[in-house]
Formats: structure tokens, sequence, C-alpha cells
């Protein structure tokens, strides 16, 4: 008998491989922790891929010899696409996105030459045009250059939209798997009335909780995996960091929405209410947490809140070590967020946790 106990598998290695067979015969669940973000990073990388900067477009308003005079000068410019038009056509060009620039000359064209610039302000293309309107009329007309400038156009690798999205993928791709996988599970169970009975059996209610933390754990390797390898096969993402700095980061982040995915799911009793509550927890972060852009763009007053959000400091930290290439000690604020919501929501989870 003694013999036959020692050769029995430990609840929790059953209980983590029930976890994982679970996962795997979700054919939905495989296609949003693996498909989705592939297919996801492949859209917006071939959107925002790197290419030559568009020209510009300018407008100029025509019917006069001043017209004429300018749309010359204007079309000597190596940025500018240029078109005349009359004055209502013009307007309309502007007003439906198809110029940035209206460039309208004076009644004469005397010396010096008048022009009048019609643009969107709120517009960056609008601001760009008209200075390079502006500066294009100025060397035809003969403007002495005071200051000799060479251009180096520089490409760094790390700076390109694709770096950018490629660790906001793998955050978002934690987050999900993380509180979906667990939170879901852990309410079916419940409303099954599995948890009561499991509660009922001589294994140890930590094992069970345990083997969730841990099946999260053998699927993280695949995940990070998938979403980095794909970045670096199709589109050059590099990790300029340690491979183990990453590892690192990445195995934080699974524990952290972990916890918070197991907190989310502890008193919930159906798959409705679990659900309401994931959505609510996770729209500020995918909103405002800069995975598909940067979250400097929201108000400074708004910088110190969504710093602290969990998903925001696991992709600083992560964006820190692939495209920075700094080690652990220079994360050390977005990791401390991490281990702060790490220990905070798996102590509230523990204490909260509804077995039945």
């Amino acid at each position: 008998m003694s013999e036959r106990a020692g050769a029995r598998p430990h609840p929790l290695v059953e209980l983590t491989r029930a976890r994982l067979l679970e996962f795997v015969r979700e054919p939905e669940a495989v296609f949003w922790v693996f498909v989705f973000p592939v297919l996801l990073a492949l859209a917006l990388g071939i959107a925002f891929r790197a290419k030559p900067p568009e020209r510009l477009r300018a407008v100029v308003v025509g019917g006069t010899p001043a017209a004429a005079r300018v749309a010359e000068l204007l079309a000597a410019a190596r940025d500018l696409d240029v078109t005349v038009l009359d004055r209502a056509e013009a307007a309309r060009a502007l007003r439906a996105g198809r110029a940035d620039v209206v460039v309208e000359s004076g009644p004469d064209g005397g010396s010096p030459l008048a022009v009048t610039y019609r643009y969107d302000l709120t517009r960056a293309e609008g601001r760009a045009a008209r200075l390079a309107a502006d500066d294009a009329l100025e060397r035809g007309l003969g403007r002495g250059d005071r200051l000799v400038a060479r251009e180096e156009p520089v490409t760094e690798p790390g700076t390109r939209y694709i770096d950018f999205l490629i660790p906001g993928l793998v955050g978002l791709n934690l987050m999900g798997s993380g509180m979906w996988g667990l939170g879901f599970a852990v309410v079916q169970a419940r409303t099954r009335k599995l948890l009561k009975r499991f509660a009922a059996t001589p294994m140890r209610r930590s094992d069970y909780l345990l083997s969730f933390i841990l099946s999260r754990l053998v699927g993280l390797v695949l995940e990070v995996a998938v979403v980095v390898g794909f970045g670096w096969l199709l589109f050059g993402v590099a990790v300029h960091g340690s491979i183990v700095d990453l590892a690192v980061v990445a195995l934080l982040g699974a524990l952290m929405f972990a916890g918070i995915g197991l907190l989310v799911a502890a008193r919930p009793r159906t798959v409705e209410g679990v659900s309401g509550w994931m959505n609510l927890v996770q729209l500020p972060m995918w909103l405002a947490s800069g995975s598909f852009f940067s979250y400097e763009r929201f108000p400074a007053a708004a910088q110190p809140f969504i710093r602290a959000l969990p998903l925001t400091a696991l992709n600083d930290a992560l964006r820190a070590v692939m495209n920075d290439g700094a080690r652990l000690p220079a994360c050390w604020p977005a990791l401390a967020v991490m281990v702060a919501w790490c220990v905070a929501s798996f102590a509230l989870a523990l204490k909260l946790f509804r077995w039945q």
C-alpha cells in the first residue's frame, strides 16, 4: 500500500495537468492567446510599416498670372505635390482633407509677391505644408541661405511603431490570458459546484489555487515566444536586452495578472458576473496603459494614475528590456508597481475566495 501511495502523482501535479488540458481543449482560448496577437501584430505592423514620408499636398488658387508663377515655384519643391484649382474647389479640397495647404496669390504679381496660406492649425500636415510652401517660394524668389546644413537620415532599431507595438501586445496577452484564463475557470467550477466538492476532499485548497498559477506559467513561455518570435521573423523586432531579464519581467507580469484574475473571480457566482468585472477591470488598461500608443498623450494630471496601473508597469518594463536594452535594476519603478499588485491581489484573493 505504501508503494502504491508513493507512486501516485501529487495532487498539485494532477490539478496543473488538468488545467492545461482544459486550456488546450478550448479552441477559442487557443485562438485568443496565440493566434489573435499574431494577427494583430501583422495588421498593425503592415499598416504602420517603415516607409518614406508622404509628400505634402499644396493647392494653388488659379486664374491669375501670379498664381501660375506661385505654382511654378512650388512645383520645384521636392516634398510638395502641387495642384491648381479654382477658389471653390480649393476650399472643398481643404475641408475634405485632400489638401494640406491652400496658397492664394495677391491680385497682381508685383514685388514683393503676396500670398495667403489657408490650413488647419489642428493638423500637423497643415503646419508642415505651410512651412514647406513658404520655404519653396522664398528659395524660388532668390532668398540667400545663411546656414549650410546637411542631412543624415537615421533609422534606429527600436524606434519604429512595430518595435513599440510588440511589447504592448505581449503585455496585453499576459493580461488577457491571466485574467480570463483564471477567472472563467474558477467561476465555472463554482457554478457547477465543483469547488464545494474539491473543498470536501483531502486535497489542500492551496494546491487547487496553485494549480491555476502553475498552468499559467507553463504556457507563459509559448505566449511570449510566439509574439516576440513573430515580430522578429517578419519585422526584425529584436530583443536588445537580456533574454533572462525579459523572462523575469514576463514571469512577474504573469503572476501579477494571475493574482488579479484570482481576485476578480474570488466572489462572483456566475460567468456573466465575472465577465462584467473582468471587462470593468481591463477596460482602463486597454485604453490608457500604452499598448497601442503612448500614454504620454494623456494629460499630465492623469500620468501618476496611469503609471500605477499594472499593465502600464508591465509594458514599461517590457519596452525598457526589449527596445532600450535596460537591465532589471533600471526598471525598478515599474517592477515595484508590479510586485505591489502581485502581493496585494494574491493576499486579497486568498482572504475573499468563496468555495461555494
